[in-house]
């Protein structure tokens, strides 16, 4: 239409130029009225037409802008599913338009809403990754609008819960390392919330929430439990150490308990471990000095009683020997004690020290001699036993009061006698067997112990020997119905055989007993050995 109007409109301008060429009549003027009034006309016709058109083209630009809003809006929503649009492509571009601005209203409104969802998880995305990064921003937050589907919402959601989940696991990590180093601060003395404070300031604020969970704080909460702890271990160490020292100090000097009250809290955690030592203040540095100032103190008290601890040690010394039967003279040692007291040319801790030696090596050389020594107070109460049944045997037509009980022994002591002879094989071997591992000789109380019991074994066999001579005698004096005298010994050798051995040593028991506080020191370092004089031996032996 528009076209055959601009048609026209050509047409009557062309018309007017050709009357402009020929104009000389009243006529042609009027013509030319008329052509211009119509082309005014026509040209006011076509400016309406042009501009409806340009209108049209616009409603339609409008109406395929919402339809590809709509689509746009489907997709970033993620609802392919969408029914509330309208399928409508009949009627006028307005009507189109006035069906379809419901539908684009509610699916705006949609969207809106949907960027507050996916804004409040992100943000609180933001904040916790923030929060465990230390406090570091990553920058302004940003939704992506072309992605709001509910998968998507979903997904953060599901990454927001994990991040809940590693905030929660964090601050109880932060809790445990907080009590821990409460507990260290308080067992080392030391001030809690100015630890923590230098760690984080959050941790010392009462409200759990806001204390810091960051990867940072987490850190230097371990550095700082691994140094409190290592700080634990080393003043338990040193500690221990003072307890140690107070401890043997008190033993030296006999120090009564009422003066080692005031340092129970020292020594109670003497042999604690680590793990043990809960009481607050137990390894406070004040309580670590005073123990060290009475160490000290003891040290120098120690100097100036040197020598009743010296002569003390001497005679726990002399105690070890005596009771493993080893014969030393105290004297040599003694004076030598005193005189490196006197003169002050030796350290008491040195002095001490060497004593301390020769003791830890007295004891070790009575370990060693510990089986031997039992098989020979068992081979002594044998020997006694057997001495008793020869008196009872002589004595047992005699009645006399507690006779069962006389009689119960005498069975026992039988049994006893019965093994005296595999009781001293048995001690000779394992005597041979010391001495070869020893390279030495092994003496009971001065005495080479094989050359005793050689002499027992002698004695016994001259006593056995004598048994055989009179066992006829014996049968003849039953056979005429003689008893025997209770007062006569069947045989004085045997008595002897028997009593001199143990007699002897007996004797150099109870000498060793009497001179138990007259030994040295050692046999090598000490003191000389003083050995028993042989000739004196072959004597006794001989008488």
């Amino acid at each position: 239409m528009s076209k055959t109007i601009r048609q026209r409109a050509s047409d009557l301008e062309k018309k007017r130029k050709d009357s402009d060429k020929s104009l000389g009549s009243d006529n042609d003027l009027e013509n030319l009225v008329i052509s211009q009034e119509c082309y005014r006309k026509y040209g006011m016709k076509l400016k309406k037409v042009e501009l409806a058109a340009k209108s049209r083209a616009e409603l339609l630009q409008t109406l395929s802008d919402a339809n590809v809003e709509i689509s746009n809006l489907i997709a970033s929503l993620g609802d392919k599913s969408y029914k509330s649009i309208p399928d409508k492509t009949s009627g006028t571009i307005k009507e189109q338009l006035s069906a379809i601005a419901p539908a684009l209203e509610q699916l705006w409104q949609q969207k809106e809403k949907r960027v507050q969802e996916f804004s409040g998880v992100q943000s609180q995305i933001q904040k916790i990754c923030e929060e465990i990064a230390g406090g570091l921003s990553n920058g302004p937050l940003v939704v992506d609008e072309s992605d709001l589907s509910l998968k998507r919402l979903d997904e953060y959601k599901s990454k927001l819960q994990e991040l809940h989940k590693e905030k929660s696991d964090r601050l109880n990590k932060v809790l445990e390392f907080v009590i821990t180093v409460h507990d260290l601060c308080a067992v080392l003395g030391l001030d809690f919330l100015s630890t923590v404070t230098e760690v984080h300031p959050s941790l010392a604020e009462v409200y759990v929430q806001n204390k810091s969970i960051s990867n940072e704080t987490l850190l230097r909460l371990v550095e700082t439990v691994l140094t409190l702890k290592e700080d634990k271990n080393q003043r338990l160490k040193k500690l221990q150490e003072l307890a140690a020292q107070l401890t043997d100090l008190w033993n030296l000097m006999d120090t009564p308990d009422e003066k080692k009250q005031p340092f129970d809290h020292v020594t109670c955690n003497m042999s604690a471990s680590v793990h043990e030592v809960t009481v607050s203040g137990a390894l406070a540095l004040d309580l670590i000095a005073q123990a060290e100032v009475e160490v000290d103190r003891l040290d120098k008290l120690k100097a100036s009683r040197m020598k009743e601890i010296a002569f003390k040690k001497q005679t726990k010394l002399e105690e070890i020997y005596a009771r493993a039967h080893i014969e030393i003279k105290p004297e040599v040692v003694r004076e030598r004690i005193m005189s490196l007291v006197d003169s002050g040319n030796t350290e008491p801790a040195e002095l001490l020290a060497q004593m301390d030696s020769e003791i830890a090596k007295a004891k070790e050389e009575a370990f060693s001699r510990k089986e031997i020594l039992d098989r020979v107070e068992k081979w002594m109460s044998a020997c006694e036993e057997e001495s008793w049944l020869e008196d009872y045997n002589l004595n047992r037509y005699n009645a006399s009061r507690g006779a069962h009980l006389n009689l119960k022994r005498a069975e026992k002591a039988r049994i006893l006698v019965s093994k005296i002879t595999a009781i001293v094989d048995t001690l000779v071997a394992k005597t041979w067997a010391w001495e070869e591992d020893k390279g030495m000789s092994f003496e009971y109380d001065g005495v080479p112990l094989l050359a005793v019991l050689d002499e027992y074994t002698i004695l016994r066999q001259e006593r056995e020997e004598e048994k055989r001579r009179q066992k006829p005698h014996t049968e003849q004096d039953s056979a005429f119905g003689s008893k025997p005298n209770p007062a006569r010994p069947i045989s004085a050798k045997k008595h002897v055989g028997t009593s001199l051995t143990i007699r002897r040593l007996s004797m150099n028991g109870n000498k060793s007993k009497r001179d138990s506080f007259n030994k040295p020191t050692s046999p090598s370092n000490l003191g000389a050995v003083a050995k028993k004089d042989a000739a004196a031996s072959s004597v006794v032996a001989s008488s």
